[in-house]
């Protein structure tokens, strides 16, 4: 349990200072940063408001109580409203919020909770909202099976002003007793960060299985079904950094960039597998290369940075997924998404997210968004994905909207290191099996052309042979006669 948090200073101040300048008499926000559970300690990087909802109303507003009619003091009326307000917070949209900005974290860097500026009274009254908005952000912004199960709550007060964070454990019925206090303290937290890269190819081969036996019909099941088999082979290997195989928990004393390097132990041919299983109809083979990044703090062992980019590797993978099935979403007709059926009309296509695999009888490819990196905070990055026809002009807009920030106008400080997007192709059983039973029926056709040859010849020479013997055998006994005929 995280017991004590450290905020950046230099972000929180400018949090504040915003804040203050604001007419707003409450805002919500995501916290960005990261929790160590084996430390019990939490590192909050920055502040993001959550932006108005489609209808153009603030996440967060302050419910004043009914007034009275009757003629009341200013005093004792202002002193009335300010402790029987309560907050209004639209928690669908801020989860929303949160599950798209966790898209765009790296390796150690997380949405770990929500900030709620809101005077004492009113934090106070609304203690059950809030846990609830924050488990939502929790359940959004969550992608990895054992993810922590608490997330912080930072109250910025204005009157008077202070700050105080505190710990929400996220348990099946959410209480008062679900919050607790933890130390909060700000410092300098982004400046120790050390950065680990790590340029990752992979090569998965799924099976698509007959309807009556198939749990997972769509494309987009059989990916998620594969990545999450995928975890626990990828997170088995070992890691080696800067040339040295990680085999303890020492810190990492070097500065700059470090590069790591996954090491999966030897697998079967899961090509031959996939297609050796009963019931399977086609083949998903899911290939590519990716970059991750990964962000250790100083009082970290290097063996988080692994996992840490594990993690980063798995989530991006998903992340590329959902943001196909959003789109599909968004328009229920027929759309391209990348994908190309050989020999068919893309128009005919349904979305990806529909596209029932058993049901193919032609070959289908799809390309995934490519990620990007965006510089963020004092060396650090933070990710976007682009599809094949998007322009780093989608990126611009996705940073203001969803992290309250400028992307750089320099489009030589944006990062693209996956030059080719990551492919997704699937291909019938007979596509597999017939290259196979092509190649050893033409065998067999020519050894038994070979044998039928062989067998001509040996029945042609049989008769020529039989011939000479019989007339071999013939003078022989034309010569025994005569000299029998003789002597007598």
């Amino acid at each position: 349990m995280v017991k004590a948090v450290v905020g950046e200073e230099s972000q929180l101040q400018l949090a504040e200072d915003r804040l203050s300048q604001s007419s707003e008499p409450a805002q919500v926000g995501l916290v960005i940063g990261k929790l160590n559970s084996s430390l019990d300690r939490g590192f909050v990087f920055d502040l993001v408001p959550t932006p108005q909802n489609d209808a153009g109303q603030p996440a967060c507003s302050v419910l004043e109580p009914a007034k009275d009619n009757k003629k009341k003091g200013s005093k004792s009326k202002s002193q009335t409203s300010d402790s029987s307000s309560n907050l209004v917070i639209d928690k669908d949209w801020v989860a929303e919020h949160a599950r798209q900005v966790s898209r765009m974290m790296v390796g150690g860097i997380k949405v770990v909770g929500i900030y709620v500026w809101a005077s004492e009274a009113a934090f106070k009254n609304s203690t059950m909202v809030l846990c609830q908005t924050v488990k939502g952000v929790a359940e959004a912004a969550s992608t990895l099976e054992d993810d922590l199960d608490e997330r912080l709550l930072i109250h910025i007060c204005y009157s008077p002003r202070r700050w105080t964070c505190r710990n929400c454990t996220l348990s099946s019925n959410i209480t008062s007793s679900s919050l607790r206090p933890c130390d909060f303290k700000m410092g300098r937290v982004l400046t120790s960060l050390q950065t680990f890269k790590c340029l990752y190819n992979f090569d998965l081969r799924l099976p698509i299985y007959q309807e009556k036996t198939s749990k997972s019909e769509t494309l987009v099941d059989v990916l998620c079904n594969g990545i999450s088999n995928y975890v626990k082979e990828l997170r088995g290997a070992k890691a080696v950094i800067d040339g040295n195989l990680v085999v303890n928990d020492e810190a990492c004393t070097t500065e700059g960039l470090h590069e790591v390097e996954l090491l999966l132990p030897f697998m079967k041919d899961m090509y031959i597998e996939a297609c050796s299983q009963k019931d399977v109809v086609g083949v998903v083979n899911f290939t590519g290369s990716l970059c991750s990044f990964s962000f250790l703090n100083s009082k970290e062992p290097i063996s988080q940075a692994v996992a840490d980019i594990k993690d980063d590797i798995i989530r991006s993978l998903r992340s590329r997924l959902d943001i196909i099935c959003d789109e599909a979403d968004e328009d229920p007709g027929p759309i391209n998404n990348g994908i190309k059926e050989a020999g068919n009309d893309l128009a005919s296509e349904k979305p990806v997210s529909q596209l029932v695999l058993h049901s193919l009888r032609k070959n289908c490819n799809l390309s995934l968004p490519r990620r990007v990196f965006v510089p963020w905070l004092a060396g650090t990055y933070i990710c976007d994905y682009l599809q094949p026809s998007e322009t780093l002009e989608v990126l611009k807009d996705h940073c203001v909207e969803l992290m309250s920030m400028e992307a750089p106008n320099d489009a030589s400080k944006i990062l693209e290191p996956e030059e080719e997007a990551i492919r997704v192709s699937t291909r019938s059983f007979w596509d597999v099996v017939l290259p196979y039973c092509s190649t050893s029926s033409s065998t067999q056709e020519k050894n038994i052309e070979i044998t039928g040859k062989e067998n001509s010849q040996k029945t042609s020479k049989s008769p020529s042979l039989y011939f000479i013997a019989a007339v071999i055998i013939l003078l022989l006994s034309v010569l025994v006669g005569f000299v029998f005929v003789r002597k007598s």
